[in-house]
């Protein structure tokens, strides 16, 4: 495939996880009940575990590939086969057949989308502290702040409308006759110099630099005040139960992943990611960790205080008012259920 060919999947991801817009339905059943999950051992006693991404392999899932190609996992006692998501994976229908032990879990709206189809499964652990989500505009002096964008046409898909678009709406007065349908190519934006864009940190912003030839103006919603946690590991709660220990080697495992990919060498890593999915290059790869240094999403955070992959209850309630205050939940859920930290480094 090539490269123009590859990035309608690229920017499709964005739209898909926006809004945390999996299907759970129907799958939330089959996590229902009290029925041991206990993870089968390999021949050499290991405890297997299969980890569903949100996407396919790319820099964002590093960390989890780093613990995986430096051996962290198996010095561990796991046996993890990491399985690479895409446009036709739904994380929880996953979980719900048993198909995968662990999933990864794009944003804080994943989570709450369980909690309010009533499946029992929680974020164990959340290794960006921020979500990548931005909105991307052409370069102009006179823009600062996202506060500037008054009156300019955004391009959104439908899942952000529904989900952070409510937020930054109460936030900054935009409204929705602003609003024009993304599709997923950046040549729209390109040629409309007041347009705004949405967008995820370490792709749009690079694709517009390469085929725009320009420096776009880009705005980390999370600067602003945008509070989702990204990157989470969700575990039915069952599984959790019934596999404590091999859980909490996993998040210790995936921490030491994290901190060894964003601070040493990627090399093996980016290997197995490349395998997987071979559209990934050198250069995506390079300008993605690059961008998640520099914005402290991994290692920035609640990470900072309480070490990588940490998560708090004053967070989630946060996130969880100032989008329910919006509409996109009622105020009656329960945002305690959404997630634990017992399975933590030092926890438990």
């Amino acid at each position: 495939m090539s490269r123009d060919q590859n990035r309608p999947l690229l920017t499709r991801r964005r739209a898909l996880i926006a809004g945390g817009a999996a299907v759970v339905g129907a799958a939330a059943v089959g996590l229902r009940g009290c029925d041991r999950q206990e993870a089968p051992l390999d021949d050499q006693g290991r405890v297997r575990l299969r980890f569903a991404t949100d996407w396919r392999a790319q820099a964002e899932h590093g960390g989890f590939y780093q613990a995986l190609a430096s051996g962290a996992y198996e010095r561990r006692g796991l046996n993890v086969q990491i399985i690479q998501g895409g446009p036709a994976v739904n994380v929880p229908q996953l979980l719900a057949s048993g198909a995968v032990e662990l999933g990864m879990g794009s944003n804080s709206f994943i989570p709450l989308n369980l909690v309010q189809e009533r499946a029992p499964v929680k974020a164990v652990a959340a290794f960006f502290q921020k979500d990548p989500q931005v909105l991307i505009a052409h370069p102009d002096p006179a823009l600062d702040s996202i506060a500037d964008l008054a009156g300019r046409p955004f391009l959104l898909s439908d899942a952000a409308r529904t989900a952070w678009w409510p937020w930054l709406k109460a936030k900054y007065g935009f409204t929705d006759d602003q609003v024009r349908r993304y599709n997923f190519n950046p040549a729209p934006f390109l040629a409309d110099r007041r347009a705004v864009q949405q967008g995820y940190l370490t792709s749009e912003p690079f694709t517009i630099r390469r085929e725009g030839r320009i420096e776009p103006k880009v705005f980390l919603l999370a600067d602003d005040g945008y509070d989702s946690y990204a990157a989470l590991v969700l575990a039915p709660n069952n599984f959790a139960r019934d596999n404590a220990q091999a859980l909490r080697s996993f998040i210790a495992a995936s921490v030491e992943g994290w901190r060894d990919y964003m601070n040493g060498d990627p090399t093996a890593a980016n290997a197995l990611i490349r395998r997987d999915n071979p559209d990934m290059t050198d250069e995506i790869l390079l300008q993605a960790r690059e961008a998640l240094n520099a914005n402290g999403v991994v290692e920035g955070g609640d990470a900072a205080l309480y070490g990588l992959g940490a998560m708090t209850a004053e967070r989630w309630q946060g996130f969880f008012e100032a989008v329910s205050s919006t509409g996109v939940y009622p105020t009656s859920l329960n945002w305690r259920d959404a997630f634990t930290d017992a399975y933590l480094p030092g926890r438990g």
